[in-house]
Parts: structure tokens; C-alpha cells; sequence
């Protein structure tokens, strides 16, 4: 005779096996579209902005928000939301708000949904004050056809694309998805992430720089500004045509550092694990500290402090 344990092993693999057979057909039937399952219910709400503002604040629970020009000369948000979970869209002391609505019942909420809430933001200006975005999940996406004397956005996941001027200081943070920063000229940035990339391109920024993640590569090409700052734990650093007029700091626990055509009046390197690689404008005057890895600079005698310091890794610098 066969043990118990064995007859319940035969029925369960034939009731996953039935119900795995059972899925297969059902999504045939579906075309294997996954949103056909969800069983929320979404609509979309206009709302027309009539009152004049000059600032921003967004504040969304798991929401995509998008930035657009407005082609009829007036402000309008529309909200593609579920039927349950509703947003406000008011104006209070000169700022457009737009707010989640917490729902009156949490039962309301609990379904299959595999569709995104989405707000747009039509706006019928290109210049404004402050800008602010608070959200859990979703991606913010700010285009150049705006700029705002300030800007903070933060979310919990998703993706931050930014390409808006920022006369003052600009502050983006992201525990888990992708920054985005290019094409604009900026008073000051500062940038933080926990997991994910970090993008800067084409920048100018009139004071300093701060990117600091933990877990995620960072690439940066023709930026220029008067101080940058980056930090990291692990993930690689790249950058190409940077350039500071003060001092350039950066600190990596693990990770390579690859230079292309940077320079500042002064650089200062630390890497626990990884090399240091690339080229400078300029003469420098090095430092290098190194407890093993092969060391590679010019014999040069003028110029700022370039010191760099790795437990474990190559040090390789010319001098363009």
C-alpha cells in the first residue's frame, strides 16, 4: 500500500496541475491579457482650474504624474483613477492642489487591479514658483517646457525624469527606481536614491552638486557647476566632460570610478573597492594612497590637489 504522505502528494500535484490547466485556458480565452482579470474599475475625471496660482503641490498615493503644456490657454488636471479612489484638484492661497482622497471604506479598495492611476497636468504658463511632488508609487515626469524657481519631488518607487529649468535649488528622491536629470540649468541639485540609477546630462548648475545613492550606477556627461559631491555604497560611477570650478569629492564603498575629460581645482577620491581610471584637463598635483592595485599618474608638479585613496584597485590618470 501507499503511505498517506504519498496519496497527498499525487492529489496535490493534480489539483495544481488542474488548476494550472485551468489558468492556461482561461487567459486563452483572454489573449493572455493580464488587465482583462482586474476587477477595479477606473474612469477618467476632468477638472478645470479657473483660479490663478503660481506654485504647485501634488501629493498622490500610487499615481503616474505627468506634466503637459495646455493647448487652449487654461489649466486643466485630468485623473485617470479607480471609481473608489478619487483625487482634489483646488486652489488655496495661489497653489494648485492635488490630493488623494482617502476612501471611505478600506473594502472598497480590495480587488485585482493591474491598471494605473494617472494624472495629467495641463498648464496654460511656463513659469512658476514652487513645484512639489509627494508620492508612494508611480513615475513623475517634468518636461522642458516649464520652469519653476524651485522643485522637490519624492516618491517611494518608481521613476524621476526632470528637464526643467530650476533657478534655485532643485531636490529629487527615490528610495527604489531610476533619476533622470538633462538639459537644464539649475541654482543647485541634490539628488538621492536607495535603489536605482542616477542620469545627469547636459546640465549647468551655478552652485553645487550632491548626488547620494545607495545601491545603483550613476552616469554624468557635460555637467558643469561649482561644486560636486558623490556618494555611494555600491555602484559604479561614470562621468564624462564634468567639470567644477571648486572642489570635486567622491566617496564609493564598492564600485569603479571612470573619468573622461573632468577636472576641478580640486579632486578628492576614496574608493574601498574599486579603481580609479580616466582623464583630466589639467595638471594636478597627486596623492595616491593605495593598499594594493597598481598605480599610473603623470610626474606633474603644478597644478590643484588630486588625491585619491583605494583599499583595493588601480589608479590610472592622464592628463589630456
Amino acid at each position: 500500500m501507499m503511505k498517506k504522505s504519498t496519496v497527498w502528494i499525487i492529489v496535490a500535484s493534480s489539483l495544481i496541475l488542474i488548476g494550472t490547466s485551468l489558468f492556461a485556458v482561461a487567459m486563452t480565452a483572454y489573449q493572455w491579457d493580464f488587465k482583462k482579470l482586474s476587477t477595479v474599475e477606473y474612469e477618467t475625471t476632468t477638472h478645470t482650474v479657473g483660479d490663478d496660482f503660481s506654485s504647485i503641490k501634488i501629493n498622490v498615493d500610487t499615481a503616474n504624474v505627468k506634466f503637459l503644456m495646455s493647448d487652449n490657454g487654461e489649466c486643466s488636471v485630468v485623473c485617470h483613477e479607480p471609481e473608489n479612489e478619487k483625487h482634489s484638484v483646488s486652489v488655496t492661497d495661489g497653489v494648485l492642489c492635488i490630493d488623494r482622497i482617502p476612501p471611505d471604506n478600506l473594502i472598497n479598495c480590495v480587488g485585482i487591479n493591474y491598471y494605473s492611476t494617472a494624472i495629467t497636468i495641463y498648464l496654460p504658463k511656463t513659469t512658476y514658483a514652487e513645484l512639489t511632488v509627494t508620492g508612494d508609487t508611480g513615475n513623475v515626469e517634468i518636461p522642458s517646457a516649464f520652469s519653476f524657481e524651485s522643485a522637490e519631488i519624492k516618491i517611494s518607487t518608481g521613476d524621476i525624469t526632470y528637464s526643467s529649468e530650476t533657478i534655485g535649488s532643485l531636490n529629487l528622491k527615490a528610495s527604489t527606481g531610476d533619476i533622470k536629470v538633462e538639459s537644464i540649468s539649475v541654482g543647485s541639485m541634490n539628488i538621492r536614491v536607495s535603489t536605482g540609477s542616477v542620469t545627469v546630462r547636459e546640465v549647468t548648475c551655478a552652485q553645487d552638486i550632491e548626488i547620494i545613492s545607495t545601491t545603483g550606477k550613476s552616469y554624468l556627461s557635460n555637467v558643469s557647476c561649482a561644486s560636486f559631491k558623490s556618494m555611494a555604497d555600491t555602484g559604479d560611477l561614470n562621468m564624462k566632460s564634468v567639470i567644477a570650478s571648486g572642489k570635486l569629492s567622491i566617496e564609493r564603498s564598492t564600485g569603479d570610478v571612470m573619468l573622461e575629460g573632468c577636472d576641478a581645482n580640486e579632486l578628492d577620491i576614496l574608493t574601498d573597492t574599486g579603481d580609479v581610471v580616466g582623464t583630466l584637463l589639467s595638471e594636478k598635483i597627486f596623492i595616491i594612497n593605495t593598499d594594493t592595485g597598481d598605480i599610473d599618474v603623470p610626474r606633474t608638479t603644478s597644478g590643484g590637489l588630486c588625491e585619491i585613496t583605494t583599499d583595493t584597485g588601480d589608479v590610472e590618470i592622464s592628463i589630456e
